[in-house]
């Protein structure tokens, strides 16, 4: 700790004794990187949770000379929110909706506010604040405003400046103040003298520059380069709010604002249009923009196309033919109007002659999807289906709508001069696009190359009239290149206003004035260091191994959505970054460069940020690039522990498989001694929660009636794996499958005895799991082609996924290929005319959190819903217990926050006045559902049991009545 961060420190204990700081390695880590090409490590974070804590640190930093750094979400793709000194991470705490007064259509909110919460806080009240970015689950009102950001529907309302009434900032000496549109006014009236001199002097600014400032800014609606100061003219009323908007955190640091809010529309139509080029989409914009759109939006097929083989075929549908698409929405106050204009917008377009295909889209799911493909272009751009990678730099440059087709011809011939590939999406209604673009970055000549692109980048967009940034800012990528785009004595004036406000330079240094140059702080400037052993997952779907892996991350940070998809169930429970799939993967790049942290493998850091992450998998589906954090902590605990002394749960939990498997010989006398002092020792002393019953083995006599009894004399068409966790203790699902599958014209053979690995994957003990794994493989790889059907998801799950990324064998991946779940099977293998048996009206529906990640379009939800179930209620994300996660004594809590989130919610709902099940096909998913459950009469059924026709249909357990 440096002398001056050390001074900080102490005067903030003073100052702000309640104020959480962060200075160690683990705990700044992962706020070195935004969304950025950039890595700029702070000395220190800080939570605040009051402006009075934000002034503390602001007065602490002015007397120490420490810099700081505002930051909302992390989600800025220019640089804006790192810093060298102190970040100040305002989504810990100050997040909170303060006001919402619906009659004058305004919202008061903190800075750290996600704009989805600001949303769901106003639509009860048919309002919605109007832009609204892709990142609109987890960015935040402060990162909006300090970007002035757009967002999908801007082409109606606009940029976030247009719906700023007024800001709550705190100025770099620390005093509070309140800018609005007349001007600045202090909160504490000692410091009315010392904010009429800085309001003066900003008028005398404006006076002094009125000529540039009315021919340079504000020229085209996405003009988000540079300060705002024509918001400062006469002729718009000296709107100090709005000019403070965009400015990045450079000038003051913005705790509140009061905003104002839009009327939603009652009805909208969305039309998707194909093309054969990006180019003819965008000809076609200055027509579409006559019929009044809420949003035109546009991307190229490379997107879709990763989109499909990372989440399969089906996941997207909807899109006509074409290599290239625009979404166009319509609104309005009458569903049949609103249609009627899309489809004669439609009809107007085709005779234009540009379209390959097109169509109204009526699904409201199906629109759901189409737009979570936009939204996720940032990250499936970042890494395509070759592998190969593209990174931010000049993703925002923005022109006149109707100069869009010319710059794009343009720009493409630009990329092509310079032998770079980009791939394009964006607000083509607004004429802004982004575009991630395959730079070299790590290597000399590679960034030598890039600055001259982004050069001549510049000079083509300043030519067609253009900005460099319509939306994500200048920050570290774009600021350097402001001398192309404005007059000596526009940047002068920039720096002039940004030193009446910051005259020590203390705030967000290196952004739009004094900018550090565009290719300094590259995280991949840093060379990684190699680590000294060879992993033993092989990451085939990564260049450089492990390396490749976790350089995955972009930081767009969809892992810190708290609403849609499953990951990050940690993330949502503690809202900690280092809790989130993001802060992971950060930690871990820092790990294999070297920098903060400094212990490789053997790092307590990285090992303390991995420890709550429940290795749901979620990530490898949710994350729009695929970082799969349970298998990088997998590998990672593996390496960490190698030669080491474990936790005791790694052996008890662990090691599963074998101590059910010796259980099984004297089932109820072990089944009793558990029960008793003696089972609450045994789990003290294996580092297992005593807050849970343990699960009762089932005997082996059990286990093999179970089995005979399944069989049917049939031809067999398929194997029945019979995992470990359903041998030792739910053997009855396994008889259950087994019958449904014959009934649905399946018949099978149960091949017993083996073990997929999962619990030593699991617990990062890796060589176990290779020598289990090579066993199961070698038994299953005999020249028998059939289906393999397993019950269990996470074991089918492993078998398809971590066996042949663990062994790396042809064999594996033969045998992995013929992996199916029973949700997988039933929905195609089954006999078209196979009819189940009557199922309940109703179905709450815990789906486990591996088979959503690896057997994406094969969901146990569509096969209820086809199978003829009126009402499926499922709870999107994980139960909480996961595997051996929420058995171990440390991670009980954590657990049952997950398990608050979605799955206890749902069961609570279950007021027995309906005839509903819960289904839960994870066995994890079963004991969490029954521990949560109590006293109450609710069992999860396994979805075997729900189809059985064996099953006694007076009595179905797991029946709420």
């Amino acid at each position: 700790m440096t002398d001056s961060l050390a001074r900080l420190v102490d005067e903030l204990a003073r100052t702000a004794p309640g104020l959480r700081i962060e200075t160690g390695a683990g705990g700044t880590g992962a706020y070195a990187y935004d969304a950025s090409n950039y890595r700029v490590p702070p000395q220190a974070v800080a939570f605040p949770r009051s402006a009075d804590d934000v002034c503390a640190v602001l007065r602490a930093c002015r007397d120490t000379g420490v810099p700081v750094t505002a930051r909302g979400g992390g989600t800025s793709m220019a640089g804006n929110a790192v810093g060298p000194g102190v970040v100040l991470d305002f989504s810990r705490y100050m997040n909170r909706v303060l006001d919402i007064d619906a009659e004058a259509r305004t919202a008061r909110v903190e800075a750290g506010v996600v704009l989805d919460a600001l949303q769901s806080a106003t639509a009860p009240h048919g309002l919605a604040f109007g832009p609204d970015p892709s990142s609109h689950s987890r960015c935040t009102l402060g990162g909006m405003i300090g970007n002035d950001a757009c967002g999908n529907r801007s082409v109606r309302h606009g940029r976030t400046s247009g719906h700023i009434e007024a800001l709550e900032i705190v100025t770099a000496d620390g005093v509070r103040a309140i800018a609005d549109h007349t001007g600045l006014h202090p909160v504490d009236p000692d410091a009315a003298g010392h904010i009429s001199r800085l309001e003066q002097d900003i008028r005398n600014l404006i006076a002094d520059n009125l000529a540039p400032i009315r021919t340079e800014l504000g020229r085209i609606p996405r003009q988000v380069s540079g300060y705002h100061l024509h918001r400062l003219l006469p002729e718009n009323g000296f709107d100090l709010a709005r000019a403070l908007v965009g400015t990045e955190g450079t000038c003051a640091v913005i705790t509140a604002a009061t905003v104002r809010l839009v009327a939603t529309a009652p009805a909208t139509a969305l039309l998707t249009l194909g093309y054969d080029d990006v180019v003819d989409a965008a000809e076609d914009v200055p027509e579409i923009l006559r019929w009044t759109p809420t949003a035109v939006e546009g991307m190229d097929e490379a997107i879709v196309a990763t989109m499909r083989a990372r989440r399969g075929p089906d996941s997207v549908t909807g899109l006509p033919e074409g290599r290239a698409w625009l979404y166009v929405e319509l609104d309005g106050d009458d569903e049949e109007l609103v249609a009627s204009r899309a489809a004669e917008l439609l009809a107007v377009l085709k005779a234009r002659g540009r379209l390959t295909g097109g169509r109204v889209v009526e699904s409201a799911a199906e629109r759901r999807s189409l737009w979570r493909v936009r939204e996720d272009g940032a990250g499936l751009a970042a890494r395509l289906v070759d592998g190969g990678e593209s990174w931010p730099g000049w993703e925002d440059a923005a022109v006149a709508p109707e100069q869009l087709a010319a710059y794009l011809r343009d720009f493409r011939k630009l990329l092509a001069t310079h032998e770079l590939t980009g791939v394009l999406y964006g607000h083509f209604g607004a004429g802004c696009v982004h575009v991630r673009i395959d730079f070299d970055l790590a290597t000399e000549a590679g960034r030598t190359a890039t600055r001259r692109f982004l050069t001549e980048a510049a000079s083509l967009v300043v030519g067609h009239g253009g900005t460099l940034s319509g939306e994500h800012g200048d920050g570290r990528a774009r600021g350097e290149l402001l001398e192309v785009m404005y007059s000596r004595q526009m940047i002068r004036a920039f720096a002039a206003f940004k030193e009446i406000f910051d005259p020590d330079g203390l705030l967000n240094p290196g952004v739009i004035v004094e900018p550090a140059p565009l290719d300094a702080d590259l995280a991949l400037h840093m060379p990684s260091v190699v680590l000294p052993v060879e992993t033993l997952f092989s990451f085939p779907h990564d260049e450089d191994g492990f390396e490749g892996a976790v350089r995955r991350c972009v930081g767009v940070g969809r892992c810190r959505s708290d609403a849609g998809g499953v990951m990050c169930p940690s993330y949502r429970a503690t809202g900690e970054e280092n809790h989130s799939t993001r802060g992971r993967a950060r930690l871990l790049q820092e790990m294999v460069r070297g920098g903060t942290v400094q212990d490789g493998w053997r790092s307590t850091e990285v090992r303390d940020a991995l420890d709550l992450c429940l290795s749901c998998k979620a990530c490898s589906n949710d994350c729009p690039v695929g970082v799969d954090m349970a298998t990088y902590k997998a590998e990672f605990l593996h390496q960490h522990y190698k030669g080491r002394l474990r936790p005791r749960s790694h052996y008890s939990l662990g090691w599963l498989p074998l101590s059910a498997a010796l259980a099984g010989y004297a089932a109820r006398p072990v089944n009793a001694l558990l029960r008793g002092p003696v089972g609450t020792l045994l789990a003290r002393l294996g580092g297992v929660t005593t807050k849970r019953k343990i699960p009762a083995f089932a005997s082996r006599r059990a286990r093999r009636k179970v089995l005979r009894a399944a069989k049917t004399g049939e031809p067999s068409k398929a194997l029945l794996f019979v995992d470990s966790f359903t041998r030792a203790f739910r053997p009855e699902v396994a008889g259950a499958t087994s019958r449904v599958l014959a009934d649905a014209g399946i018949p099978n053979t149960a091949q017993d005895g083996l073990c997929c690995g999962l619990t030593w994957v699991s617990t990062g003990q890796l060589s176990v799991a290779r020598r289990v794994m090579a066993r199961t493989v070698a038994r299953l790889d005999n020249g028998d082609d059939r289906p393999i059907i397993v019950a269990e998801p996470s074991c089918a799950a492993a078998l398809k996924r971590d066996v042949p990324e663990l062994l790396d064998t042809d064999a594996a991946r033969r045998v992995a290929a013929r992996v199916h779940t029973l949700t997988g099977a039933l929905t195609d293998l089954a006999e078209p005319d196979w009819t189940p048996p009557d199922l309940p009206d109703n179905v709450v529906l815990q789906t486990h959190c591996h088979e959503y990640a690896t057997f994406t379009s094969r969901r146990p939800r569509d096969l209820l819903r086809k199978l003829g179930v009126r009402k499926v209620d499922e709870a999107e994300g994980c139960c909480g217990l996961a595997g051996n996660f929420g058995f171990e004594e440390q991670h009980y809590d954590t657990s049952m926050a997950v398990a608050d989130l979605a799955l206890k919610p749902r069961l609570d709902a279950v007021d027995g006045t309906e005839r509903t099940v819960v289904v839960a096909d994870g066995f994890s998913c079963a004991t969490q559902v029954d521990h949560l459950a109590g006293d109450r009469d609710i069992r999860a059924l396994h979805l075997a049991e729900l189809l059985d026709p064996a099953a006694d249909r007076s009595d179905q357990p797991g029946e709420t009545k």
